[in-house]
């Protein structure tokens, strides 16, 4: 095709592109059904993970549940079972004289949810209980990368065992993940693989050098592999990349920006961060930022010199908010020290 040709006919498509995401926003797309599909989870034992497996447990999808804490794992299979029971008990009939009522309700409905104990950020750990899933669930279809850790130290104070975890868990883990379980994706062309990253993957702040690494890390693979699969016209295969603001976990508990603009941007709940991101899978959106403001945030980091960001970092309180959760990190683990006779 003619060069000049080939250009209009990009330049089109890109226009396009425009509209169809502006038609997003006007009418909400339909939400595909996950029902029946196998979903793997890490980081799954708390917070965000935890979450994310309810949503998937409400929409019948069939759980694997990977986490270090095997006792916080079970309790969210708990939770899972407790959901599938319910929806098998208002879709089932009445339980046989004798039997075994709850049994026999989630097995109605074939709904199930399987637990693993494994440390995602030991490389050797990841792929034998992947291999284990293959053998005693099947074949992963949707893939969330959730798991994820914070040091909590100035850079000149972490050590380097700290920071090698914090790289291990929030960046390399996704790469053993994905190894694991994409060839059968890619056999199959169908799948779905979830980035669980950060704001903090998309612009950084002071104090928390290794986590911002690991999650901009986390990005670039992500995008790398979403192109990777374009460019191998794997369609059938999404991908989701999740950038949400602070969430109210408490893994950064006390991070404070300035106390005149908190009130604008407080941190997220973090069910409404999970319901957002939920929708963002389920209708394929290969992107969501959460709230929206960080898509603008992101976009002014790229485009103004870099002073001009530092000023508004101070204007917000954005420069120093880790400063706050850093010293509690390190008051804590002063106080433990200190109870244990250290």
């Amino acid at each position: 095709m003619n060069i000049l040709l080939e250009f209009f006919v990009v330049t089109f498509r890109v226009l396009w592109a425009f509209v169809l995401a502006a038609a997003k926003w006007l009418v909400r797309p339909k939400e595909k059904s996950v029902a029946g599909q196998v979903c793997l989870i890490t980081g799954a034992g708390s917070g965000l993970g935890r979450l994310f497996a309810l949503e998937f447990a409400r929409r019948r999808a069939l759980l694997v549940l990977w986490d270090i804490n095997t006792q916080s794992n079970e309790e969210t299979a708990g939770m899972v079972r407790h959901i599938y029971r319910e929806m098998a008990e208002a879709a089932a009939p009445a339980p046989r004289v004798g039997g075994d009522g709850e049994k026999d309700a989630l097995l109605h409905c074939n709904l199930q949810v399987y637990t693993y104990t494994c440390d995602v950020g030991k490389r050797e750990n990841v792929y034998s209980t992947a291999e284990r899933v293959r053998k005693e669930v099947g074949e992963v279809s949707v893939l969330v990368n959730n798991a994820g850790v914070v040091s909590g130290h100035h850079l000149l104070e972490c050590p380097d065992e700290l920071i090698e975890r914090t790289m291990m868990v929030n960046c390399h883990a996704h790469f053993w993940t994905t190894k694991a379980f994409l060839p059968k994706m890619l056999e199959m062309n169908h799948g779905h693989i979830v980035t669980v990253a950060s704001s903090l993957g998309l612009f950084s702040t002071a104090g928390v050098e290794d986590y911002c690494a690991s999650k901009f890390g986390a990005v670039g693979f992500h995008e790398s592999l979403s192109h990777e699969l374009k460019a191998a016209e794997k369609d059938g295969i999404k991908t989701t990349l999740v950038c949400p603001y602070l969430v109210d976990t408490g893994m950064f508990r006390g991070c404070r920006i300035r106390k005149e603009i908190e009130p604008f941007l407080p941190p997220l709940k973090p069910e409404y961060c999970v319901k957002q991101a939920m929708r963002a899978i389920l209708t394929d959106q290969p992107m969501i930022c959460t709230p929206r403001l960080m898509y603008m945030v992101t976009f002014m980091k790229s485009i103004l010199p870099f002073e001009a960001v530092v000023c508004m970092y101070r204007f917000l309180g954005a420069d120093k908010c880790m400063y706050p959760f850093i010293a509690q990190r390190k008051q804590a683990t002063n106080n433990n020290e200190a109870k244990n006779g250290i």
